[in-house]
């Protein structure tokens, strides 16, 4: 007998990004309804799209 997963995982998650221009890694969700810039040099890391945001940083690890 076959079991059916009950409980389904989330499409959205939290990303560790890194910033493309001075390194800095910075938590994101990935469906933010904001645009998230990093903390350092104020460049854009994740903008909203009304779904799954656009990231512009390396994501470094999915965070679960």
């Amino acid at each position: 007998m076959r079991y059916r997963n009950l409980i389904p995982k989330p499409r959205s998650a939290f990303l560790l990004v890194k910033c493309k221009s001075c390194g800095n890694e910075q938590i994101v969700y990935s469906h933010t309804t904001i645009d998230i810039r990093c903390n350092v040099c104020g460049n854009l890391l994740a903008e909203h799209t009304g779904g799954k945001a656009k990231i512009y940083g390396k994501i470094v690890r999915r965070l679960d």
